[in-house]
């Protein structure tokens, strides 16, 4: 017979970010219990508002599936005396299983004979297991925590009720004084507590109580509450989506409502208004036919539309007031220049083992300038990098920043353009703080690009130059994010990027511009190629590449972004071709034999010994002559093409031959063909089949 099963934490409200992943949890979480404890199960809905996660299992088994166990007791030498009587041991083995040696069998493991007994175990009633379910609520986790009364126990939020229903029948259990019953609580407001005939009746006797349990549904009517509003007033509303998956988890009974604010707030930029409405506020913004913004907001009531006026009457005044203070900021900002916010900036710490954020900037520039040289920019791409560097932090001084600081980047980029910079410098300089996530959005231009580069390699090499290397989740200064970018940028663009090198390139650039400032730049070197390295392995292993690929390529001897990325993407190209084994399984060869006795030098045709010899170095030569200098597809086809006359080779030759003329020759010949072969990586990783 199959059932139904709900399951409520009711809590203090929650913040919106944290609802939808700890409702995801929490049935993750449930799914794998019940799994566990072979209890059958269909569906599990999910439902979740600010004040509640909660589950609902259909077709869920009246009782555990009943199971064989296999128990395993003591060896047959100590559970029989030499006479073949049945020891103590046994019989109280047996005996506490509720079973005699007369149940007991012999089975064989690892050369040894043991006592097992297999043993009908019949399934637990489903109430029985569910009520282990409150194990799962406190298991949850969550960014914070917090202890309410005199109780030691965290939780996001203080539990006020726990409702779990069987059907019809209540699963006792209870979390602090917390117990369950058959009990929910409707909205704070308009809702009053209900008591629930069966679990089914969950999502409609709620609704009845003004709240919308279903989250789907509860967007929906945001969604079209909205749509409506714009149609009535003829605007275009942008209904992002992260901010309405904020909104849907901060109300139980959404009414959408549209309220104005004085037309002069309209002079103030755009990227104000809209961080004052959305960021702030939770409101959503309109726009006319014409794609100009309107003076008005949108926002959503967690509540019906009882005395609204009187709603929009006090968002107005809210919102009004964070204008006022912005469109006074905007301008005390434009009293002053770019040169005045800079010369700020020579006061302002980056870090106190680092530096001024004056001095980062000067850095930055210097190794803007050369990422610009080696990325082949033309003049005036290189001019506006050069211009950008200069200037690129100077709006975190500004009264705006300094009030709304998520517009850092956007006001330098505002600020810049009404100084008369080219457009191509403000735009770099609202770019350079890209990508904001590991997944964000990177820089659209070229300038803004090399720029948010320079930056963030700044950034790596003078953390790691004072010590201040991420371990564990310890990450303050979001270098991982940063190196994430750069490999992103690099992918985006196929700049090459060889860590080492820049590094080096940087360093003696700095020093001849007598911008070290006692920083150990070599220190850490080493540490923060591998570093970089392993921002490398996430971006591939984020592109669905093979782990053994991954494995390959990270094993390149210099870490260069590109070639490593671009060696990853060639094998993978290739790893379904019918000859894919045979050729990784001969350049391996090469490279495991090279790399465990590297000897350098010329090797000499007077002393081959058999025609292999000869052909392979012939075709070796005629490789390494068109061989480019980063992987590529025609790299690879080149060495998969020596794949025969490789196996030919190691077929007649024995390599670690007795005279050591010969030995060094061939080891030479393995050696210079197994350096081109490094190009991908250690090849030998690649598993084949």
């Amino acid at each position: 017979m199959m059932a139904n099963y709900l399951l409520e934490i009711g809590l203090e409200d929650m913040p919106a970010h944290v609802v939808t992943p700890s409702l995801k949890q929490f049935a993750q979480k449930t799914a794998k219990y019940l799994k566990d404890n072979n209890l059958d199960f269909g569906e599990i809905k999910q439902y979740a508002t600010p004040r509640r996660l909660a589950l609902l299992i259909s077709d869920l088994a009246d009782k555990q599936a009943d199971v064989e166990e296999d128990l395993k007791g003591p060896a047959k030498k100590i559970a029989q005396d030499a006479d073949g009587n049945w020891t103590k041991a046994a019989i109280g083995f047996t005996r506490g299983q509720g079973m005699t040696v007369d149940d007991i069998e012999f089975r064989e493991l690892k050369g040894v004979d043991y006592v097992y007994l297999q043993k009908a175990v019949a399934g637990k009633p489903a109430a029985e297991i569910l009520a282990g379910l409150i194990k799962v609520i406190k298991s949850l986790t969550f960014p914070t925590r917090m202890k309410w009364g005199n109780n030691d126990f965290e939780y996001i939020r203080p539990i006020h009720w726990l409702t779990s229903l069987l059907d019809d029948q209540v699963v006792p259990m209870s979390l602090l004084d917390v117990e369950a019953s058959r009990t929910t609580e409707g909205h704070r407001f308009l809702g009053h507590a209900v008591e629930l005939k069966t679990a089914t009746d969950y999502v409609d006797a709620l609704k009845d109580q003004f709240v919308i349990v279903e989250p789907a549904a509860r967007k929906q009517l945001i969604a079209d509450q909205i749509a409506k509003i714009a149609e009535d007033n003829a605007w275009t509303i942008d209904l992002d989506a992260d901010l309405l998956e904020e909104v849907n988890n901060l109300v139980e009974w959404p009414t959408a409502f549209a309220g104005r604010f004085d037309e002069k707030y309209l002079a103030i930029p755009e990227a104000v208004l809209i961080t004052s409405m959305k960021d702030n506020q939770r409101y959503f913004y309109a726009r006319d036919a014409q794609g100009k913004m309107v003076n008005a907001f949108i926002g959503v009531r967690n509540g019906n539309s009882d005395y609204m006026e009187n709603v929009i009457a006090g968002n107005v005044k809210v919102l009004t007031a964070r204008l006022e203070d912005a469109a006074f900021f905007y301008a005390e900002d434009q009293k002053k220049t770019i040169a005045d916010f800079t010369k700020r900036l020579e006061t302002v710490s980056f870090h106190d083992k680092i530096g001024s954020m004056a001095d980062k900037m000067h850095r930055t520039k210097t190794i803007a300038g050369l990422l610009a040289d080696q990325f082949g920019l033309t003049a005036d791409d290189k001019a506006h990098v050069l211009r950008a560097a200069e200037i690129y932090k100077f709006d975190l001084v500004s009264a705006m920043v300094g009030e709304f600081a998520e517009l850092q980047g956007t006001m330098g980029e505002v600020y810049a353009n009404l100084a008369g910079e080219d457009k191509a410098v403000a735009q770099a300089i609202r770019e350079h703080y890209m990508p904001i996530s590991a997944d964000g959005a990177l820089p659209e231009s070229i300038v803004g690009t090399v720029l948010a580069l320079a930056d963030k390699l700044e950034s790596l090499m003078s953390f790691f130059a004072v010590d201040l290397i991420p371990s564990g989740s310890n990450d303050p200064y979001a270098l991982r994010r940063q190196a994430y970018g750069i490999v992103r940028m690099i992918a985006a663009h196929h700049f090459s990027f060889d860590v080492n090198a820049v590094q080096t390139a940087a360093v003696k650039a700095l020093a001849a511009n007598d911008q070290l400032a006692g920083l150990d730049y070599a220190a850490n070197a080493k540490a923060l190629a591998d570093f970089m390295r392993d921002r490398v392995n996430q971006f591939l292993a984020g592109q669905k590449v093979r782990h053994d690929i991954v494995d390959a390529v990270s094993a390149a001897p210099t870490v260069d972004v590109e070639a490593m990325i671009d060696a990853a993407n060639v094998l993978t190209a290739h790893a379904d071709d019918d000859n894919f084994k045979p050729v990784m399984e001969a350049l391996g060869r090469v490279t495991r034999i090279a790399d465990k006795t590297p000897t350098e030098g010329a090797v000499d045709a007077k002393l081959f010994e058999n025609p292999s010899e000869k052909a392979l170095h012939d075709a070796a030569i005629a490789v390494a002559i068109k061989f480019d200098d980063k992987p590529s597809d025609a790299n690879y086809l080149a060495l998969a093409g020596l794949e025969p006359v490789i196996t030919d080779y190691f077929t007649e030759t024995m390599i670690m031959a007795e005279d050591e003329a010969v030995r060094t020759n061939r080891l030479r010949e393995l050696t210079n063909l197994a350096n081109l072969i490094h190009q991908f990586g250690a090849v030998a990783q690649v598993i084949v089949k």
